[in-house]
């Protein structure tokens, strides 16, 4: 029996072409349809593997000695995909083959650990023995060394600033402080096993809820705090009991996967890691609102969160868990791909709707609220894929679990996405309420090269830009929108001391001002002059008037744009003139870009004393502009200087400087 899917012998009469209630417990818990010792321990072993890789005790040296299997968690992850992840599987499937040891050796391809900077990613079980960067290269020596010899590969094993190697899995800092819910099966099953969900309590929430009166469902989900995860931080019950209490028989579930800020994967990492969690929350939330039919709304820029979707569908059909007539509980619900063309306003909800309509996806006036006239002017209940992906969790473990975790009005766990100027970037999963100075130093293990932090960029191009001084500000709902900024979709994104707010300013409003549909004229028109500003700032030709004009345009596009989009696209700009006031009054009274990073304020002159006349920079100087003689100080003609920077690079004796 390679799935807990598969019949465990010719006797087992819970199949998929008769599914009932008591399927999926003969499957975890069975045989239940009959009695025999041989198939429960079969049964038992398959769930202690899958389950294995999620205990968090160390293992001792003897686990890895005396191992009579092994289970190779390969990441098959977007992010281990582009790095080389193909080539590994392929030759370690080579390697145990070369070693005769496939019956003793499994190799299961994973989603995303989240560690995405180490990968590719393989992680050893039993032992939670992490190896990063592997190669194909590396295949022999893990199966020589550590399946056959028993020993750890001690040149693949992650390391800590001071060079000491870690061994297992839950003790790396990345993720020894992450408290992983939503991620909690990414990179420990199968994503493509409907066996291996089950075996980690798979589709336990829908079982649960299928036994509770519908209003009972969106009681507990209300009682849990949830909020939406996409953005708004709407409370998740509430919003299902208005879809509920909405007049008219014919309703729909829509998940949006339409992940279009800069740097955010988290709805994609869950996709591929674990799509069976979603359409779980979405068969929950179906059958709470009385809905049959569901959307997924994902771009088509994730092909593999695409097919992997399409096969949990297709595995959830097979065995009766979606369809007609679920598991002969009288509930039908049937889920669909909608692959969009991404549009950063697609994540709009009425944007969304129109884009699945078969329209150009552009925004439209509320009210009416999509619970009331949604998707084909039906009551519709639209959730993000991390706010679908908790559901189960809540149902299975109940809303005082979930509610016990996180802070205030902010409860459960929130996914981001650690980008920028972090030594350890990927994804991390952290209660609600730890504060910005954990997440960046103690996860994301502090600013590369050494350099100093400047700010945070968080919510994604909707969210704002927090200084150094407010480190300790507590990650919640309330607590960021008081800082300017926003938990939005979950981007984190981190600046060192070389970034210059200014541009960063610009480059976030020149996403949304080209992202915008062009539906409303102070999105449209207003974000293009608050852009301009900007540009003319960073070339040296701002005026006093220019910040004075930046907050007014901010504030009426905030208070008159159309849709979520427009509303919040001067986020960034308000929050650099909030808390980086200075860098913008340097660039227009000093005609200085106090980072160094905007060309048009740069000046680039020779120091004669150090130069060594090497001619090294002369000859590099894509514009002829720099004159001398060998073995002489040369001279840099500013008024012909292009302001490249190859000059600086190629200088060996730091004798070019940069003003």
């Amino acid at each position: 029996m390679k799935s807990l899917m598969d019949p465990c012998c010719q006797r087992c009469a819970h199949r998929p072409e008769t599914p009932c209630r008591e399927y999926l417990r003969c499957r975890t818990e069975g045989p239940l349809c009959h009695d025999d010792e041989q198939c429960r321990k079969a049964r038992q072993g398959r769930i202690e593997a899958v389950e294995g890789a999620a205990q968090a005790q160390r293992p001792t040296q003897n686990q890895i000695n005396e191992s009579p299997c092994w289970r190779l968690l390969v990441c098959a992850g977007t992010g281990c995909i582009a790095s080389g992840g193909a080539p590994v599987v392929a030759a370690l499937r080579e390697a145990v083959e070369q070693r005769g040891m496939s019956s003793q050796v499994e190799i299961a391809l994973t989603g995303c650990h989240g560690f995405c900077e180490q990968g590719p990613i393989i992680v050893v079980e039993p032992g939670k023995t992490f190896y990063r960067r592997v190669s194909a290269a590396d295949a022999l020596d893990i199966v020589d060394t550590h399946l056959a010899g028993g020993q750890r590969v001690d040149r693949l094993l992650y390391r800590l600033p001071g060079g000491e190697a870690v061994t297992c899995y839950p003790e790396i800092p990345f993720y020894a402080r992450q408290h992983r819910i939503v991620l909690a099966n990414c990179g420990h099953i199968n994503p493509e096993d409907l066996g291996e969900y089950l075996a980690r309590q798979g589709y336990r929430g829908f079982l649960k809820a299928l036994a509770m009166e519908r209003a009972a469902v969106i009681a507990e989900v209300k009682r849990s705090g949830l909020r939406g995860r996409g953005g708004a931080g709407f409370l998740t019950g509430q919003k299902w009991e208005f879809t509920a209490g909405a007049p008219g028989e014919e309703k729909y579930i829509v998940c949006n996967a339409d992940e279009g800020d800069p740097g955010a994967f988290m709805d994609r990492s869950v996709l591929e890691g674990d799509p069976h969690a979603v359409l779980e929350g979405m068969l929950v939330a179906g059958y709470a609102i009385g809905a049959r039919e569901g959307y997924i709304y994902v771009r088509a820029e994730y092909p593999l969160a695409i097919r992997r979707l399409q096969r949990a569908i297709a595995q959830a059909e097979a065995c009766g868990l979606l369809g007609e007539n679920i598991l002969h509980s009288g509930f039908s619900f049937r889920v669909h791909v909608k692959a969009g063309a991404g549009a950063f306003v697609c994540g709009e909800e009425t944007a969304l709707l129109t884009s699945i309509e078969g329209n150009r996806g552009m925004p439209r006036v509320r009210p009416p609220y999509p619970a009331v006239k949604g998707l084909w002017g039906k009551p519709t209940n639209i959730n993000n894929v991390e706010t679908f992906a908790n559901i189960p969790h809540i149902l299975r473990r109940g809303a005082d679990w979930y509610a016990a975790m996180g802070v205030g009005r902010s409860k459960g766990s929130k996914v981001f996405a650690l980008t920028g100027k972090v030594n350890n970037t990927g994804l991390v999963e952290v209660p609600m309420g730890l504060s910005l100075r954990e997440i960046i130093f103690a996860i994301g293990g502090g600013i590369q090269g050494g350099k100093a932090f400047k700010a945070v960029q968080i919510g994604g191009p909707s969210g704002g830009c927090l200084p150094e001084s407010l480190l300790d500000t507590p990650v919640d709902y309330e607590t960021l929108l008081e800082a300017g900024a926003m938990v939005g979709s979950g981007g984190l994104v981190v600046m060192d001391e070389s970034t210059c707010m200014v541009d960063i300013a610009r480059y976030f409003l020149n996403f949304t001002q080209q992202e915008s549909c062009g539906k409303c004229a102070p999105c449209r028109e207003g974000t293009k002059r608050m852009l301009e500003i900007l540009t003319r700032i960073t070339e040296g030709k701002g005026r006093e008037e220019d910040l004075g004009a930046l907050e007014k345009l901010a504030a009426v596009i905030k208070a008159t744009s159309l849709c979520g989009l427009g509303q919040s696209a001067p986020n960034p700009v308000l929050t650099t003139l909030r808390y980086f006031r200075d860098e913008y009054e340097a660039h227009i009274n000093d005609q200085r870009c106090p980072a160094g990073l905007c060309a048009a304020l740069l000046t680039y002159r020779i120091d004669a004393d150090k130069c060594r006349g090497c001619t090294l920079c002369a000859r590099h100087c894509p514009v002829g502009c720099i004159t001398g003689k060998p073995r002489e100080a040369y001279v840099i003609d500013e008024t012909r200087c292009v302001k490249c920077g190859v000059c600086l690079e190629r200088c060996k004796f730091g004798a070019v400087i940069r003003r």
